[in-house]
């Protein structure tokens, strides 16, 4: 028969006493903790009818927006200095381009023109902003039928208002969509794929081609991921660099890895480590850049991921409710992440540990990628 003791009792209400202590003072530890904000920046994200909201970061509230005379803004890219739009509209048959500061609308054009429809799936502005490198498709209403043209890689002059080059696809290979990025200088422009493919911006012509596949020894086929909708979105790197994740094929049991890659496109290196499985997990680079944030989403199976881009590895991860289509940003300070895409809110969560704060509410719904534009000079640090 078990014996109970006064002692053993006593013990047992200590450490009782103890556990609540402790649960209370956790409790209250919490409830002082600072409601964590996002920092003093400024959210742009398009949607319906016809603008672009802006959102002061610091109250999470709407203070405006930019209306826009093309219709439904579809995909945004962002200028180099932060101080221009360049929004396709939802017919992908005309482009307007937007001064941030004071919202007005700098220009509009369109390439489409009788009974061709010119669709652009894709617009890149140069540094200097003198042109945009497009992808267009034309499709050419006939009597009895429609005729469908090959995509095109195009240069459009934005003062002469005209297309001034049809730039030869990389290798002969004609693409729906491209990841373009300009060098710091306008200079020359980066094709990033499963290869870097560099070319000097005067004629378009090919100078250099960078095998990602020959990064480190052993490392098999490489498959790069860029994030924005219309663009990759660098907001947080330095000029010259971009941080994604990268997916590696294992040459000996063939198995796919996901790892992250700081590129340094002038000087041509690439910072890669492998960081595990190969998911279905978006990449979005903190301010401080020593942290990254992904987003994992797969059908019944929603996860953040924080990873230390000092130590190389994943620190943390957790599941929550998320959204069938779903995208993330960071806050300007990092301290919060955005989720949103599709529908007319934006979930704004605690980064530090995933907790849900607060939604933002707009009128409408979204249609475009969000934009964190950060609160310091157009000149980009």
């Amino acid at each position: 028969m078990l014996r109970v003791t006064s002692s053993a009792v006593r013990v047992f209400l200590t450490l009782l006493a103890l556990l609540v202590l402790w649960t209370l003072g956790g409790a209250a530890q919490q409830a002082a903790r600072p409601t964590p904000t996002g920092g003093t920046g400024t959210l742009y994200i398009g949607g319906y009818p016809n603008q672009i909201w802006i959102i002061d970061e610091a109250t999470e509230k709407v203070a405006g927006a930019i209306p826009i005379k093309v219709g439904i803004p579809r995909r945004v890219s962002l200028s180099d200095d932060l101080k221009r739009f360049y929004v396709v509209s939802a017919t992908s048959e005309q482009v307007e381009v937007v001064d941030i500061a004071t919202r007005q609308t700098l220009d509009t054009f369109t390439l489409s023109e009788g009974n061709k429809k010119v669709r652009i799936s894709s617009v890149e502005p140069d540094p200097l902003q003198r042109y945009v490198i497009m992808i267009t498709r034309t499709t050419t209403k006939l009597i009895d039928r429609f005729e469908f043209g090959p995509a095109r890689l195009q240069q459009y002059d934005l003062k002469e208002h005209k297309i001034t080059r049809t730039i030869p696809w990389p290798d002969g290979q004609e693409r729906d969509q491209a990841n373009l990025l300009f060098s710091p200088d306008g200079k020359l422009l980066y094709f990033l794929a499963n290869e870097v493919l560099i070319f000097e911006t005067e004629n378009f012509t090919q100078v250099d081609k960078w095998d990602m596949s020959n990064l480190e020894e052993g490392l098999g086929q490489v498959s790069v991921s860029l994030g924005g909708f219309g663009g990759a979105d660098n907001v947080n790197d330095p000029p010259g660099f971009f941080t994604t994740t990268m997916t590696v094929q294992d040459p000996v049991q063939h198995r796919r890895m996901m790892g992250i890659a700081k590129i340094n496109l002038t000087a041509k290196t690439n910072e890669f480590y492998t960081i595990g499985p190969a998911g279905s997990v978006s990449f979005t680079l903190a301010p401080d850049r020593k942290r990254g944030f992904g987003l994992e989403s797969e059908i019944g199976r929603y996860q953040f991921w924080t990873f230390d881009l000092v130590k190389r590895q994943v620190v943390s991860r957790m599941e929550f409710a998320g959204r069938p289509r779903m995208s993330m940003k960071t806050s300007s300070n990092g301290q919060l992440l955005y989720v949103f895409t599709a529908g007319n809110t934006i979930d704004v969560y605690d980064a530090s540990n995933y907790r849900s704060l607060r939604t933002i509410s707009l009128a409408g719904d979204m249609t475009t990628t969000l934009f964190v534009v950060p609160p310091r000079p157009a000149s980009r640090p």
